[in-house]
């Protein structure tokens, strides 16, 4: 079952399009049971319908040409119920319904399983038999296993070919609309972005490269010849160095190599795709895959080992196409930058004023890259696991970066609802613009603190023109991820000193290098099968001092003459860990004394982020200075749902009543050792948690720039009997979705309706 299965996928990979996809499916899954009939029905939204797609054993001349409704038919039924139906006598069942012309007439036994992909029925997958028989439960367990391994891989590929037909020039305007296509990623930075998706591959990877007309076939094979020119200059030159090393037989293998991009072979291939009207880089990518793929099928190992030079010197050739092609790109006035994976380097190719939007397949909300999207404000949605690369480039995109969704080419109604939302955005950041320089305070007068999160020079200055009162987290594994190499403590000191200078003398709370997880440093890789629950946060930097001292003696020498820092350890969950980190500190301490330097010992604090800490709050609180909740960590543990992962990104909610109980019990606990007690997670900027988290009494809230506008405003709507009373109401609630509808109500009852969450079209 399982080489059955590997095979069936890996030929389903590789189909160039939905329809040559199926047929695949349908002849090896009827070879594979030994049945007569082998039928793919697929969801048609539009219509409502379980669409005849793909056979093996019926009439060929009826796909495509008719559909049943849930309600209908044995197929229905499967569709309906979501469940396997396995029957005897297909025509005995009180659901059968005979489809004229089909040819069902000569088969008694049916075995019907749904095609499901992240809840969504994407269709149903039927065999069929002559004889009148109950399928096996091998045979029943093997088609629900074929069914679950292929969701993935058939909504990927209906997809690809809905965005193909709406980029089609023959496309007439309905069928665009009904190919508008929704994907669902992670929210990294909230917003609305619409425009033209801009592809910016990783350095040369073969299986990222888009297809694409050729402007120029002359030119395009020019760069080509070029490319490989550089390629064999650059083997000759390996030869030659190696030459007193091998042997004439082993040297004689770079002249094998050489040959494989030949006129005569495959670079032959790729020359002539160029002439037929592909771009250099496509027609490269597309003659190698192929061979890749065909060696790596064949049996004989030394073979299949050629699968290793062809794909080497695929990536050589591609690296000189792509080192020519950058300085030529003329990115749209409105990019949507599309990525396998963000990175700072693919954000900084694409000039800012062009930058709309950013679409990542792959990355969390808390990448350095995602960061880096905050910074900017620019609207971001990461983890879009489904994300056919090779389809975007030139397709119209709409980012939701409030519900972590993006819409390929969207009828005009629905693009006309997104550009609504953009101009209220737009409208209410020139609304809110004069509330900069005042305090935040609710309507009866009561100030509250606002601090910033930050970790870039961006974040400064946006932070000090929206009226931020300090620094409530300063990432400090920003600079680390921004590196090839551990920076020395004297560029740490420098990076540190800015940082305290510029909201001097307002604190500056300075989180330890946090590192693990979703944050990997390339110059020191972490390589765990669970990463969330692995060597992460003061786990590392307690394993390795020297790096935890160099980093707190920087902080120390950058406070001198400032005295405005205040240090946070991040991912404690035990008081022997707060003990050791303490001494750590309170050595280098001495060690800058002794050595002139007359900084005051900094507040220590400990972040809340893990449930251990929760319980430990109370006595944390009583040796620390003060605490931080982080609650982005914070109800991820909580509830046990990655926030980076798409699949259970619903399932993320920082307002589930767990969290809600567990903020309010850390709360009490500061307090009743005297000590402050901050937040400085993603919720501390969510307009409807703010009244909440006021109430529950969190002495500061700490979040992104971009949000402290919206928080002064949303604070100044309430007097403190209304968020005592909120408070009362919502902590009784056993939902999250009790709980968002209580404050949005709260939020509506004062005209804020523009601050509730983005609910977007659908």
């Amino acid at each position: 079952m399982l080489e059955t299965l590997r095979r069936l996928t890996q030929a389903v990979n590789d189909a160039d399009s939905l329809d040559e996809a199926l047929i695949l499916i349908v002849a090896q899954v009827r070879a594979a049971m030994s049945t007569d009939v082998c039928t793919v029905y697929l969801h048609d939204k539009r219509s409502q319908k379980l669409v005849f797609r793909a056979t093996e054993g019926l009439n060929l001349g009826k796909v495509g040409q008719f559909g049943l409704g849930f309600d209908e038919g044995l197929v229905g039924w499967v569709a309906t119920r979501e469940e396997p139906l396995n029957l005897e006598d297909a025509s005995a069942h009180p659901q059968f319904q005979l489809v004229e012309d089909l040819g069902e007439e000569l088969f008694s036994a049916f075995l019907g399983a749904p095609i499901v992909h992240q809840r969504d029925l994407l269709g149903v997958l039927v065999v069929q038999q002559g004889e009148r028989r109950r399928f096996s439960e091998e045979e029943e367990a093997f088609l629900v296993t074929v069914s679950a391994q292929l969701a993935g891989l058939i909504a990927h590929a209906e997809l690809a070919g809905a965005i193909g037909r709406a980029s089609s020039p023959e496309a007439q305007p309905e069928s665009v609309s009904s190919s508008a296509a929704r994907l669902s990623g992670v929210a990294a930075c909230s917003g609305i972005g619409i425009g033209v998706a801009a592809w910016v591959s990783p350095h040369a990877d073969l299986q990222t490269v888009p297809s694409r007309e050729a402007e120029s076939r002359h030119a395009e094979l020019a760069a080509f010849r070029q490319a490989l020119a550089a390629v064999r200059a650059d083997i000759q030159q390996v030869a030659e160095n190696l030459q007193s090393e091998l042997g004439p037989e082993d040297n004689a293998l770079f002249g094998v190599y050489l040959n494989i991009l030949d006129d005569s072979t495959l670079g032959g291939e790729v020359a002539s795709l160029i002439k037929s009207g592909e771009w250099a880089q496509g027609a490269l990518s597309q003659v190698m895959l192929r061979h890749i793929r065909h060696f790596e099928r064949m049996e004989h190992s030394y073979l299949r080992e050629r699968a290793v030079d062809v794909r080497d010197l695929g990536t050589r050739v591609l690296g000189y196409l792509q080192d020519a092609s950058r300085q030529q790109i003329d990115y749209p006035a409105q990019t949507i930058l599309v990525a396998e994976e963000l990175t700072a380097s693919t954000l900084g190719e694409i000039p800012r004023d062009r930058l709309a939007g950013i679409v990542s397949m792959r990355g969390s909300s808390n990448s350095h890259a995602a960061i880096l999207a905050r910074a900017m404000g620019i609207p971001a949605v990461v983890g879009v696991e489904d994300l056919p690369l090779r389809q975007m480039p030139d397709q119209t995109l709409v980012v939701d970066g409030y519900n972590g969704r993006i819409y390929v080419n969207p009828h005009a109604d629905l693009l006309a609802r997104f550009e609504a939302l953009l101009a209220e955005d737009q409208a209410l950041s020139a609304e809110l613009a004069p509330l900069a320089q005042l305090p935040a305070a609710t309507l009866d007068g009561e100030a509250i603190p606002l601090w910033v999160n930050t970790g870039v020079a961006a974040d400064v200055q946006r932070a000090q023109e929206f009226g931020a009162e300090g620094v409530g987290l300063y990432r400090t594994e920003v600079s680390f991820l921004l590196r090839d190499r551990f920076p020395s403590e004297e560029e740490q000191r420098q990076l540190y000193r800015e940082q305290l200078e510029a909201f001097h003398p307002l604190p500056v709370t300075m989180r330890t290098l946090d590192i693990g997880g979703d944050k990997s440093l390339p110059y020191f890789p972490i390589e765990e099968s669970n990463p969330f629950l692995g060597w992460r946060g003061i786990r590392v930097t307690l394993d390795h001092p020297e790096i935890f001292l160099t980093q707190v003696r920087a902080m120390l020498r950058a406070n001198e003459g400032l005295n405005n820092l205040r240090i946070l350890l991040p991912m404690v969950t035990a008081m022997d860990e707060w003990r050791a980190a303490q001494e750590l500190i309170s050595r280098c301490h001495q060690e800058v004394l002794t050595e002139g330097c007359t900084s005051a010992y900094p507040p220590i604090g400990v972040m809340i982020e893990v449930p251990a800490a929760v319980y430990l709050a109370e006595s944390l609180a009583e040796e620390a200075d003060f605490l931080s909740v982080g609650s982005n960590d914070l109800t991820q543990y909580l509830l046990a749902v990655d926030r980076g992962n798409a699949r259970v990104a619903g399932l993320y909610q920082s307002l589930h009543p767990a969290v809600l109980a567990a903020l309010a019990h850390i709360v009490g606990a500061a307090h009743r050792q005297q000590k402050s007690v901050s937040l400085c997670g993603e919720l501390a900027g969510d307009p409807l948690a703010v009244p909440l988290l006021v109430a529950m009494g969190f002495d500061q809230l700490s979040m992104n720039a971009g949000s402290l506008l919206v928080t002064k405003r949303v604070l100044s709507a309430f007097t403190r009997d209304d968020l005592d009373q909120l408070m009362t109401d919502v902590l009784s609630l056993r939902s999250a979705q009790e709980v968002t509808l209580a404050l949005s109500s709260a939020l509506s009852e004062r005209g804020l309706e523009s601050f509730i969450r983005r609910g977007g079209p659908v």
